[in-house]
């Protein structure tokens, strides 16, 4: 089977002013001439959106949202729909673990928006991930089977589907999963991906995601079922993030 081609996608979560993003998405592109053998996008706040798709126009690298809602149009204020994100840019993170733990967010409404996100001609970026007390109890590959399958549900196609393994207690607290255990999760989320698509579901993008480094990127891609990562704190410097993406190049070469 063909793997995967090797992503990073950086999530700036609710950070950066409009002339904060433009300068962060400058520097990157400028960082980023050189690379052709690693997809590349950057999810800024929606206020952003539009300046950083102007910035990186023809070069390459991707744009992307953070959310969306799954209804086409209506009464849901301070809401953005699909077709309102695939106007400015060609990606969207889905059912992150801020969604779920501060804004309520479950396996269904999760489901709805993917279909959502994919029937717009989006490509979604559907997080999963085990809080600390689901691993030490033994229940990482249940809960993130529930978040899986849950998301899934009813899809026919793999097509524009991402799938970002991120353990609730490596984000942003500087502990990483080891590269073994992204590697044992990933296959484990290969498995139920294959069982719903088949063979397709080998070109199904796999990232890692929780304190990612440009020090351990490498390591990480390394792994078989590791096809990438969604970074945080990281994509915020350019040096760094640019860093990692070359980091990555060379490990996946």
């Amino acid at each position: 089977m063909v793997r995967a081609v090797t992503t990073i996608v950086g999530n700036w979560k609710m950070n950066s002013t409009v002339e904060q993003a433009r300068s962060l998405a400058s520097a990157i592109r400028s960082g980023l001439d050189s690379i052709s053998d690693v997809d590349v996008a950057v999810c800024p706040p929606f206020t952003s959106l539009q300046a950083v798709c102007g910035l990186l126009e023809g070069s390459g690298i991707g744009v992307g949202a953070q959310n969306l809602h799954h209804e086409a149009s209506g009464a849901f204020t301070g809401e953005v729909s699909p077709e309102m994100v695939a106007e400015m840019c060609g990606h969207v993170i889905l059912g992150h673990s801020e969604r779920r733990e501060h804004f309520g967010e479950t396996d269904e409404g999760v489901r709805l928006k993917v279909a959502a996100a994919l029937e717009a001609g989006l490509k979604a970026i559907v997080c999963v991930g085990e809080r600390l007390e689901e691993r030490e109890a033994g229940r990482a590959e249940c809960v993130v089977e529930r978040q899986v399958t849950g998301a899934l549900e009813g899809l026919t196609s793999s097509e524009g589907l991402l799938v970002a393994y991120e353990p609730v207690w490596a984000i942003g607290t500087g502990k990483a999963a080891t590269a073994s255990d992204a590697q044992a999760m990933m296959a484990h989320i290969r498995s139920l991906l294959s069982r719903q698509f088949g063979s397709a579901s080998a070109g199904v993008p796999l990232l890692y995601g929780g304190s990612v480094t440009d020090e351990n990127i490498g390591e990480l891609v390394g792994e078989p079922d590791v096809d990438g990562a969604l970074v945080g704190g990281a994509s915020l410097k350019a040096d760094v993030f640019v860093r990692l993406i070359h980091n990555a190049a060379a490990a996946s070469a």
